[in-house]
């Protein structure tokens, strides 16, 4: 009896899907944004306003701790630094923001420790950017030791006299925030989206970050305003001795994620 043999059809596994990340963003998008910010700030108020209270009383703490450990020499590279880590720091902000949208009850419990947190994968997030921001404090070191040699830092009093004032310093900050903008740029682009792309969807953290850089690459116009004016709020909180930080930071909080909303298919 002559044995039979069924074919199994042959299966191919689906072709990866072609995504385009590009949004056709008008350059002014980045004003509408920070308009829904301030009305996501405004909206259960009390919340976002403790919230960005707490941010500026811990980078108080730090500022006053490397004065007190004699540590004033890495202030400025310590303050750009804060650019780099601070979409994390942001994260409660986007959960407000992302429970509002939803219907969702604002709890300031529930922005510290969201109910749907991304647990390891914001951590593998939080762990690139302070790698970023140790690697760039070390960069910011290295480039005194080139253009000033290993003479000891001179004071905090003086420091701003040399930096502003002689044709080294000045073109050591020339250097500095071109290798400084380095760093922030690419910090910025991993972090602006993946973190509230981790509150709102399933994802591991490197697919989110990649897909960040996506993002910010096909729509860099509209992001590279939306990065100007962070920088800009940024500057003003700086020269209000950091008072102006309870407000500037949750309001740049909430417009990030509505800068989110806006790119996510």
């Amino acid at each position: 009896m002559a044995l039979q043999f069924h074919q199994i059809p042959a299966t191919v596994p689906p072709l990866p899907r072609a995504v385009d990340h590009r949004r056709r963003l008008p350059v002014t998008v980045a004003f509408g944004w920070l308009a829904a910010g301030w009305q996501d700030l405004w909206t259960e108020a009390g919340a976002s306003l403790v919230y960005g209270l707490g941010v500026a009383t811990l980078s108080a703490i730090v500022i006053s701790a490397m004065f007190v450990f004699g540590w004033e020499q890495v202030l400025f590279p310590a303050l750009a630094g804060f650019l780099v880590v601070g979409p994390v720091l942001a994260t409660g902000l986007y959960e407000k923001s992302r429970r509002l949208a939803a219907g969702e009850p604002v709890y300031l419990s529930a922005m510290i420790w969201p109910r749907q947190s991304p647990g390891q994968h914001l951590f593998y997030v939080g762990a690139v950017l302070m790698t970023l921001m140790l690697v760039w404090m070390r960069a910011a070191v290295l480039l005194y030791a080139l253009f000033f040699g290993w003479r000891p830092f001179p004071g905090f009093d003086r420091v701003i006299e040399m930096l502003f004032t002689t044709p080294t310093g000045i073109a050591m900050l020339a250097t500095g925030a071109a290798v400084g903008g380095l760093f922030a740029a690419f910090a910025f682009a991993v972090s602006v989206f993946s973190i509230p792309m981790l509150l709102d969807r399933r994802l591991d953290a490197f697919s989110a970050m990649g897909s960040s850089v996506s993002l910010v690459w096909n729509n860099l116009p509209a992001l590279l305003v939306w990065g100007a004016i962070v920088l800009a709020l940024t500057l003003v909180s700086l020269a209000t001795g950091l008072a102006g930080l309870v407000i500037i930071f949750p309001l740049l909080g909430h417009a990030s994620w509505h800068a989110y909303a806006a790119v996510r298919d």
